[in-house]
């Protein structure tokens, strides 16, 4: 994402997409083959987060999306901070149950939450590989790539705010029984 090259949007957007549809697969396989492993209980959803995390805070450090004003979308900070801190809190909710042998399993609103995600960070990447492809393609694009981009930002932050406090709220006896 940070080197500039002719094309570094175009292929920053096509890893992140061969990323998350691997990480989709592999999912996927493993459940429907049961290879379900304590190192891939483990892995996959730190994987998940660190491919998230680390696209929302590289998406801050590029400032606003694309060229054209009509197109900017700025992804601010706070966003990423929510989002962050959502993705430490289930993590550090999961160790605790860990630790006294529960497991939490994903919820319907994690799953609609990763989904936005995955489609904001997209949508995000598109806008900014649009305009190195110029011509009728950039054109087409922009007409609603950046309307689809905010829209798609504001409902990751909104489902990522909703999914963590209901997990959180759910799962509170795990905290609140200590005290």
């Amino acid at each position: 994402m940070f080197s500039r090259s002719p094309v570094n949007d175009t292929a920053a957007l096509l890893i992140f997409i061969a990323a998350s549809l691997t990480d989709y697969f592999d999912g996927r396989i493993a459940r429907s083959r049961k290879l379900i492993t304590n190192f891939g209980t483990l892995m996959d959803p730190l994987a998940d987060k660190i491919l998230m995390c680390s696209a929302f805070i590289a998406m801050v450090e590029r400032g606003k999306v694309a060229t054209g004003a009509e197109a900017q979308v700025q992804v601010e900070a706070w966003m990423v901070v929510l989002i962050v801190a959502r993705e430490l809190a289930i993590t550090g909710l999961r160790l605790l149950a860990a630790s006294k042998n529960v497991v939490l399993a994903a919820e319907r609103y994690g799953k609609h939450k990763t989904a936005s995600q995955i489609t904001a960070i997209i949508s995000l990447l598109l806008l900014d590989a649009c305009v190195e492809w110029g011509g009728a393609a950039e054109k087409f694009f922009l007409a609603w790539v950046p309307q689809f981009a905010r829209l798609a930002l504001w409902v990751t932050v909104v489902l990522t705010f909703t999914s963590g406090a209901i997990y959180l709220w759910r799962n509170r006896h795990l905290y609140l029984e200590d005290m």
